[in-house]
């Protein structure tokens, strides 16, 4: 579809920083059409093109982290790459940049440099711990986000040291938290008349933020939530069995009614129909003798007939999905949330589809992560610079 036909058509959006949380941020508003013009290091610019698995020399990861995004290079430790990238922040609409606090600044290139150039800007600042607070200063990743927030306490098996996700999730949240932040910066600058401001996003806030009832159970009775595996105390059934042909199933039989449903699919009318069952706090106080009853019948049928029998007893489930599954699913093929991408050298390759759907003005990908400095003399000749300028600022070491 025409970008011009997309929510964000019209945002220009400055992206620094590097890796993860900040650029996956700018993904989001690129996908919905804004302008990312992605600033890179000459020197071989965001590291995550070189981050697992490689076509070609560069990162798979790369092309969809950067999908829709122009790549632009400047050495922001030269004077004139500097002052393009100040006349760059004059005319965007957002910011994004998640590096150390205090290190744009450095560079010239602070909230209160930037927004007298633009009173309008909308500057998006991720970090470890926030921009301010006694451990601003110090580094952090997603890990330590996910850790101080509290995600990686409860997770795991209480008889094992904790566990992380197979993704880094924290810096995941904290890209979605900040994209939302900015969209509603956006809103009260062009609705309410507002001018710009700081959307400031620290990495354990984000996923602390995802913590449920954790703080007010500790506050109101000392409640420490723990590891516990796959099952969530409180709510019951939901957990993980295997199958007969060893495979992993989760169930999810935590309604009412579904509970009822599930014992009956299970061979257990008597539990169906025991009154002491018919509410969660009932169950979840037998909790042990129910996973009993479905890990073994569970374990009595192989995978398929296991699915089967709940999905006419319409109890939710489905088994645990590697990347195979997906690409082999009619529900991820019809929703179109496996996408086509063809690279530079002609190879394609599948990408996941884009998140939300919107109905009338969906995302879209337009072309894959660009290569380094793609952009730059597009750039530049869109801010008024010559080509013989770009070729002196090329041959200083600014570009």
């Amino acid at each position: 579809m025409s970008v011009a036909n997309q929510p964000l058509a019209g945002v220009r959006v400055l992206e620094f920083g590097t890796l993860i949380a900040g650029p996956f941020c700018a993904r989001v508003l690129a996908e919905f059409g804004a302008d990312v013009i992605k600033v890179e290091s000459p020197e071989g610019g965001d590291p995550l093109r070189k981050w697992r698995k490689l076509h070609e020399g560069t990162s798979l990861w790369w092309y969809l982290q950067s999908r829709n995004k122009r790549s632009l290079t400047l050495n922001l430790k030269d004077p004139e790459a500097l002052a393009v990238a100040r006349e760059l922040a004059a005319r965007s609409d957002i910011v994004i940049e998640n590096f150390r606090p205090g290190v744009m600044e450095k560079l010239g290139l602070g909230w209160e440099t930037l927004s007298a150039l633009n009173p309008g800007l909308v500057m998006v600042r991720l970090s470890g711990y926030g921009q301010t607070g006694p451990k601003r200063d110090q580094p952090g990743f997603g890990a330590i986000g996910e850790s101080m927030g509290g995600l990686r306490f409860i997770t795991g098996f209480p008889d094992r040291p904790p566990v992380k996700t197979g993704i880094s999730i924290g810096d995941s949240i904290a890209a979605l938290w900040a994209a939302l932040g900015a969209m509603m910066a956006l809103r009260h600058r062009e609705v309410n008349g507002g001018a710009g401001q700081v959307v400031d996003v620290a990495l354990y806030e984000a996923v602390f933020a995802m913590m449920e009832s954790l703080v007010p159970e500790f506050d109101m009775f000392g409640f420490i939530r723990e590891r516990t595996g796959n099952v969530m105390p409180g709510i019951t059934p939901s957990n993980t069995h295997t199958t007969r042909d060893d495979r992993h199933v989760i169930i999810g039989g935590n309604g009412d009614a579904i509970f009822k449903r599930l014992m009956a699919a299970v061979g257990r009318p008597d539990l169906a129909d025991d009154p002491d069952l018919a509410s969660n706090a009932g169950r979840d106080a037998r909790a042990k003798e129910i996973y009993g009853v479905i890990d073994a019948w569970v374990a009595r049928h192989d995978l398929a007939r296991v699915l089967e029998i709940l999905r006419a007893a319409e109890v939710p489930a489905t088994h645990t999905y590697s990347v195979a599954d997906m690409l082999d699913d009619p529900q991820f093929a019809a929703r179109g949330m496996i996408e086509q991408m063809r690279l530079a050298d002609g190879n394609e390759v599948r990408m996941p589809g884009i998140v939300p759907r919107l109905t009338d003005t969906p995302g879209a990908t337009r072309w894959p992560g660009p290569s380094l400095g793609e952009h730059t003399d597009e750039i530049l000749s869109g801010l008024g610079r010559s080509p013989a300028d770009i070729v002196r600022l090329r041959a200083r070491g600014a570009i």
